[in-house]
Parts: structure tokens; C-alpha cells; sequence
């Protein structure tokens, strides 16, 4: 460079142009702005410019479309001829955009910029239009259910007057649930079509219309309990049978666990799934003599981990993990009251950075906090008899506390330890386990794997999700303890039997996934499937239709093949 500081730079020297040019591109619906053009013409109602005639130039107008493909440079003069370059020659570096002026067709430009205005107007009138009819017919329905509901009362007092009296189902009249589910109440209580609610429903109708489709939320169905657990009918003498063969099998001196994975893979009794689930993972010895002993050291194990440990989430070293966490731990199950309650929260927060701490090759990773719940709510059972959904663990005992959190960390541990390449960097073992599933359904379900594939739908973008939080975002979280009953009796139920789960739970819907007939249809029901009412029934069902895959394919890899 010269020292002369008043001498041009280096690319400003000579009128030669330079190959390999920055092109401007315009989109139809964002005509492109020019300082040049916008400084002497005012802006239009629209946002659109009023270009005057002297701007453009007659020798600027462009070359007549030629058909076929463009004429092929053959010389390096000729490429050079036809390409300018963002290091052009100029006093300036407005000269950018004066090239951009010449070269701009504004016709062009100014017609497709009208015309894309024109039909968004058209376009939010139609809404409106839509808005208004849908709000004239929800009025009228509520003023129908409104008379209805007026008449049902003079009937009744017309009852009374005559001494006749008021049935029990009359007397619920006042608050009955309307066709379409909602609960209409006396008028009086609540007055149906003023102008004030209407003008509340026409703003709820359009925001329902600007989000994105969700599936209703249901939060009644979304209990834990099992079908035969308290507030559900008795025990069938088949289940009673079952709780039998659990107990004295738990009561013996050596529990054999053999045995006991044969009987907890059709599911485990409530009253014994607390225990049965610290055997089969691993956590508890067989031997009863020594569960005791072994409880007591390990909680006290990880309690010292929380001396040690818990003091230094705030480090730098450690503040992007805790901050994570504390972040997640809010979305973990938001529909039920009892993960919202704050000291389950805390114990939550301990037992997740604990185990980051402890796992430097992973660390945390978003969902690993999901896999926390089944154990604690498990492990809450212990303690407990009623249900959990709203339970208030702030009237347990802090030992019992205590307790439920350490054996959740080691449980969770445990788990983990076998699905750990799930959540290392890049998480491979997700990778590895999202393209055998795609492999696996090629094979058994031809139509829906072609199905996809036609609508450019990837496994990766709603199998992953299935694969790193274990069907749990899938699932109820009754269904996911179910679930787990059979993960943790089946040999490497979490690191293998669980793609064959997978596979199952995909095929399980191909008649809704056939009929969507785009991306977008696919990809809303892949990521929101109905299962809010599915109970032991259809989990049982989904387990069994999963082993029959492994028994076709675990063993037969080159099914996996063309």
C-alpha cells in the first residue's frame, strides 16, 4: 500500500472491472431499496415509490430476453465484459449503487411489488370476512343455548309451583355441560353475546388463527395412576394374582432376578414397583440382608456430593451448565401441579447438576431432565397412597425427601450409564439409532417409509426426539412408567429394545400418516400423535407388537439391507 494517504486504494486505481461480481437479489414480495431512487420520490400509502420518468436513462433499459441458455464466455475479456465486482472502481463507494439504479428495471420491480400488496389485501380481507361470519354463528349458537337454558328453568319452576318437585338431574340443569363441551351456567351468572365478550371472543379468535396448531390440552387425562391404582376400581382377581407372585418372590432371602424380569415385563403392581425397579436397575442387591445397608451408603454417597459439588454451580467453569438447567427444569411435565411445586424443582436442579458434574464426557444435555420424572414419581409411591398428580411432597418428611432424591439420582445414573453416547458430543448413539430405525421401518412398512420419503420427510426431525427423551414427550407420563416396567425387565431395554418400540409406535399410526399430503401435515402429526387417552391397554399392545420385531430382526441384520 502507498504511504500517500490522498492516493486511491489499490482497487480503485484503473477503470478495468474485476470478475466475480456481488449480484443484488430481489424477492417479489421486498422490492429492493434505493437511497438513489428514494431521495427525490416520496413513499406511497403502501410503502411502494412513485419513480419519476427522468431517472431512468433510455441506454439503461435492459437487453431483450434471449431464449435458450445465455452465450458462453470463451475468453477471459469476455467473462470480464459481462461481470462487475464489489471492488469497482469509483471516487466513491456509492458507485455500488448507482450500477444497482442503472441496471434495475423499475417496471419490473414496481408492478411486482403492486401486485404482491394487492393480494395481501385481498387476502386479510377474505380473513376478516371469515372472522366475522365464524363470530355472527358463535353468537347465535350461544343465544340458542342461552333460550334454551331459560325455558328448561320456567319448566322447573312451573314444577314447583304445581308440588311436583325438582329431579336430581333437573337441579344440575343450572351448570350442564353444552354440546360442544363447554359449561353453560344460568343466564344470569353468565350472560351470553354483549358486545363485550363478543368483542373478547372475535380477539381469541384471532390469535388462535395467528398460532400454530397444538393439540387441546387435557389435563385430567394426563393422570399417573395406573388402571388400578386408588381413585380406580378395585383390583381384578387376575391382578391381586399377580401382586401375590411379586410379593413372595420380593420376600424371599435372594430375589431371583430372572424371575422377576419375566414378571415385571407384562408390567409391575404399584404397591411393588418401587422396589422392584431399584433390583432391576441395578441399584439394590439381590440379597435382602444387605438392601439396608447398601440404601443407606449410597445416600449418604450422594449427599456428599451435594457438600462437595453443589457450591460451585455458580463458577464460571460450571455457571452454563446450572443456568441450563435451571432453565429446563420449569418445562419438565408443565401440565402437572406437582413438577411446578419449588422444592421439587430444587431436588431436581441438585440431581441433574450433580450428575453433569460428575459426567464431564456428556454433561447435561436438554432431556435428561425428562428421564428424572418416572423415578421420582415412583419413588414417591413409596411413601404415599393417594394419587401424586397433586400431591404436596412439602407434608413428607424430609427424610422421605431425602430418600425419594437419592435414589432418583442413582437410578437416573444407572439408566444413563447404558445410553451415555446418546448425549456425548454430537450425540452418535442417537445418530446411529435414528437411521437403523429408518432402516428397520423400510422393511416392514414399505408404504409408509416410501410415504415419507416422497413428501421429503427426514426420520432425523421427529425420531430424534423420540430417541433422546425415550417417547417420553410422546407419551403420558403413566404410560412412560409402564413403559419402563418392560425397559428395565428386557435385556438393554433403553440402548436397544427401545428403537424396536420405536418402530412399533411409527407403524402403529399409518393410516393417519397415509393420509396427510404434504410436509407440513406430516410433520404436525409426527410431533403431536393423540395419545393423551392411552392407558395400560395400549402400551401392552405396542410392547408386544415391538417384541415380535426383535424376534423378526434383532438376530437377522441383513434384513436392514436391500
Amino acid at each position: 500500500m502507498s504511504s500517500d494517504g490522498n492516493k486511491k486504494q489499490f482497487w480503485k486505481r484503473n477503470a478495468a472491472k474485476v470478475p466475480g461480481s456481488i449480484q443484488h437479489v430481489y424477492g417479489a414480495q421486498h422490492p429492493p431499496f434505493d437511497p438513489l431512487l428514494h431521495a427525490n420520490c416520496p413513499l406511497g400509502v403502501h410503502g411502494t415509490v412513485s419513480v419519476s420518468s427522468s431517472l431512468i436513462k433510455a441506454g439503461n433499459k435492459p437487453p431483450p430476453a434471449t431464449p435458450g441458455k445465455p452465450k458462453k464466455a470463451t475468453t477471459f475479456q469476455e467473462f470480464e465484459s459481462i461481470t462487475s465486482d464489489a471492488w469497482d472502481v469509483g471516487d466513491d463507494d456509492d458507485e455500488l449503487l448507482a450500477m444497482a439504479a442503472q441496471n434495475l428495471n423499475i417496471e419490473v420491480v414496481m408492478e411486482t411489488a403492486n401486485k404482491v400488496i394487492e393480494n395481501h389485501s385481498k387476502q386479510q380481507e377474505r380473513q376478516r370476512l371469515d372472522d366475522t361470519t365464524e363470530l355472527d354463528q358463535r353468537e347465535e349458537e350461544a343465544q340458542e343455548e342461552v333460550a334454551a337454558e331459560e325455558e328448561e328453568e320456567e319448566e322447573e319452576e312451573e314444577d314447583v309451583e304445581e308440588g311436583d318437585g325438582v329431579s336430581p338431574d333437573a337441579s344440575l340443569a343450572r351448570s350442564s355441560p353444552s354440546t360442544d363441551g363447554r359449561l353453560v351456567k344460568s343466564h344470569s351468572e353468565a350472560p351470553i353475546g354483549s358486545p363485550k365478550d363478543a368483542a373478547g371472543e372475535h380477539a381469541a379468535l384471532h390469535r388462535q388463527r395467528s398460532l400454530p396448531h397444538r393439540p387441546p390440552v387435557i389435563p385430567l387425562v394426563a393422570r399417573m395412576a395406573d388402571q388400578n391404582t386408588s381413585g380406580t376400581p378395585a383390583m381384578t382377581e387376575r391382578e391381586a394374582s399377580r401382586l401375590d407372585k411379586f410379593k413372595q418372590l420380593l420376600a424371599g432371602p435372594n430375589t431371583d432376578l430372572e424371575e422377576l424380569r419375566k414378571l415385571s415385563w407384562s408390567g409391575i403392581p404399584r404397591q411393588v414397583r418401587p422396589i422392584a425397579w431399584k433390583l432391576l436397575s441395578g441399584y439394590l442387591p439381590a440379597n435382602a440382608e444387605r438392601r439396608d445397608s447398601v440404601l443407606q451408603r449410597k445416600r449418604q454417597e450422594y449427599f456428599g456430593f451435594i457438600q462437595q459439588y453443589y457450591d460451585s454451580r455458580n463458577d464460571e467453569n460450571h455457571q452454563d451448565t446450572y443456568r441450563q438447567i435451571h432453565i429446563d427444569i420449569p418445562r419438565t411435565n408443565p401440565l402437572i401441579p406437582l413438577f411446578q411445586q419449588a422444592s421439587v424443582q430444587e431436588i431436581f436442579e441438585r440431581i441433574l447438576f450433580i450428575w453433569a458434574i460428575r459426567h464431564p464426557a456428556s454433561g447435561y444435555v436438554q432431556g435428561i431432565n425428562d428421564l428424572v420424572t418416572p423415578f421420582f414419581v415412583v419413588f414417591v409411591f413409596e411413601y404415599i397412597e393417594e394419587e401424586v398428580e397433586n400431591f404436596d411432597v412439602s407434608s413428607l418428611q424430609e427424610e422421605a425427601l431425602r430418600n425419594i432424591e437419592a435414589d432418583s439420582f442413582w437410578c437416573m445414573s444407572k439408566l444413563l450409564d447404558g445410553i451415555q453416547d446418546n448425549y456425548t458430543f454430537a450425540q452418535p448413539g442417537i445418530q446411529r439409532k435414528v437411521k437403523a430405525l429408518e432402516e428397520l421401518v423400510s422393511r416392514i412398512d414399505e408404504s409408509v417409509h416410501r410415504h415419507m420419503q416422497q413428501y421429503e420427510v427426514e426420520y432425523l426431525q421427529f425420531a430424534f426426539r423420540w430417541m433422546n427423551n425415550l417417547l417420553m414427550r410422546e407419551l403420558p407420563l403413566r404410560c412412560t412408567i409402564r413403559l419402563w416396567d418392560t425397559y428395565q425387565a428386557e435385556p438393554e431395554g433403553f440402548s436397544h429394545f427401545h428403537l424396536y418400540v420405536c418402530a412399533a409406535f411409527l407403524v402403529r399410526w399409518r393410516k393417519e400418516i397415509l393420509e396427510e399430503r404434504d410436509f407440513q401435515g406430516l410433520m404436525i402429526l409426527l410431533q403431536n400423535l393423540p395419545t393423551m387417552h392411552w392407558g395400560n391397554e395400549e402400551v401392552s399392545v405396542l410392547l408386544a407388537e415391538a417384541y415380535r420385531l426383535k424376534f423378526a430382526f434383532a438376530d437377522a441384520p441383513n434384513h436392514y439391507k436391500r
